[in-house]
């Protein structure tokens, strides 16, 4: 695809056009070495980005009490959900659900690198100043944080990676800045003003939050900007995630190699937070896991931008589309060019959801399994019906009837944590 003026005579951009539930499966997607091979990028920063967060666990368990008891390590369960895995009617395999809903400091999965990235930024400002400590709890004393004082760090967001970046700067005594389109939930921007973050509101779109964010930050030197599109900070800091599943499904006894495959369901905004995620696997699991993307059918971003090659230089707004959806972490038009360019050959595919669906996933999830996550979490419930269905894609991959059978499915519930009781009502109504 060079473009979308001809979507109509293209059957796929027609149907995301249209607002339909669709799903593509890109058949450029290449072997795993291949893939990491063009992605440019290598293991040392996934290895730079865990001993980083090793180093300040320390600090974290400190500052974030919920942490103590895994020694600041910001991690969430892995759970089965049979109750779910038959209402989905996934007969073949084991559902998992990765519980970052409940993850650490920020109830989403934007906590790991959002959290890493701030986390970079504070270390850096110590060593250039002379006062990076040998015990990093140091980072809560007086001298360090009146030098986190006279730094900003500033973000443009949809809610989620805002309340990672804000909550840490917050602890650090780092001042902070989010650029939010008004269309992310009150509930978010009231809770980073309440930690006296400033957050400023945009009429416009994500896109063009981000890019407020970033044009207030390059006019001075004593900010940093928090670029979800392009930063390899966020990136490396999703990606220690894929040890983590590593270890985790280890310590479960369960199996991932060719012949029991790994798959996984992960919602997608902007792309930093699956892509990172995917990486992270790809280095662990190798050709053995399959990583798929959920998107609104308001905003499907990432599918649209590498089914037609352009990435960044196409948003959804091309076919019609506003990104108005009550998911609002994936109110995303244009993609990240990093993830997209750099992760398509391991990304095996792309799927879109309804919001409709997605608030009747809600309410079956919490039936089910008793949680409730937030709209945009459980996008990622429907990938198992889409791989099951697709055999065209079952045959490229070669995946076999008896590989399905031994097949791990991971459900990444990317958030919904932080969400006040008034507005988890909302969502059983």
């Amino acid at each position: 695809m060079a473009g979308c003026s001809g979507f109509r005579e293209d059957p796929l951009l027609a149907r995301l056009a249209a607002g339909e539930p669709s799903a593509w499966f890109n058949p450029a997607v290449t072997t795993t070495a291949a893939g990491l091979s063009a992605s440019g990028l290598s293991r040392t920063m996934v290895d730079d980005a865990a001993a980083r967060l090793d180093r300040f666990a320390p600090w974290i368990a400190q500052a974030f009490p919920e942490t103590s008891a895994a020694r600041g390590a910001i991690e969430s369960p892995l759970e089965a959900a049979p109750e779910m895995q038959r209402e989905l009617g996934l007969a073949a395999g084991t559902l998992l659900l990765k519980r970052d809903d409940i993850l650490p400091v920020s109830g989403s999965i934007k906590a790991r690198g959002g959290v890493h990235e701030v986390l970079e930024y504070a270390e850096s400002l110590a060593v250039e100043a002379g006062l990076l400590p040998a015990d990093y709890r140091a980072f809560g004393s007086a001298p360090l944080r009146r030098l986190m004082a006279q730094h900003r760090v500033v973000v443009g967001s949809t809610g989620n990676l805002g309340l990672s970046i804000g909550i840490t700067a917050a602890a650090l005594g780092l001042q902070a800045t989010v650029h939010m389109s008004t269309h992310a939930q009150a509930w978010k921007k009231e809770l980073l003003r309440g930690l006296g973050v400033d957050v400023v509101e945009h009429s416009t779109d994500y896109t063009a939050a981000v890019d407020a964010g970033r044009k207030a930050a390059q006019a001075d030197p004593t900010t940093h900007f928090v670029d979800d599109e392009h930063s390899v900070s966020l990136f490396a800091g999703y990606a220690v995630a894929g040890r983590r599943v590593a270890r985790q499904l280890r310590d479960q006894g369960i199996t991932v190699d060719t012949d029991y495959p790994l798959f996984v369901y992960l919602p997608c905004g902007i792309g930093g937070a699956p892509g990172g995620v995917t990486y992270g696997l790809a280095l662990e699991f190798g050709g053995a896991v399959h990583c798929i993307f959920a998107e609104p059918v308001a905003a499907p971003a990432m599918m649209l931008g590498v089914y037609t090659g352009l990435h960044d230089q196409i948003s959804v707004s091309e076919l019609g589309l506003d990104t108005h959806t009550v998911a609002d972490g994936l109110a995303v038009g244009q993609p990240s060019g990093f993830v997209g360019r750099r992760m398509q050959g391991l990304i095996d595919g792309y799927y879109t959801v309804t919001d409709q669906h997605l608030k009747d996933q809600v309410k079956t999830l919490y039936a089910t399994e008793g949680i409730l996550a937030e709209p945009s979490a459980v996008a990622s419930l429907d990938g198992p019906h889409w791989i099951s269905t697709d055999t065209a894609y079952l045959d490229r991959k070669n995946l076999t009837g008896r590989q399905l059978k031994n097949a791990t499915h991971v459900v990444w519930l990317t958030g919904g944590g932080m969400i006040p009781a008034e507005v988890q009502r909302s969502y059983l109504v």
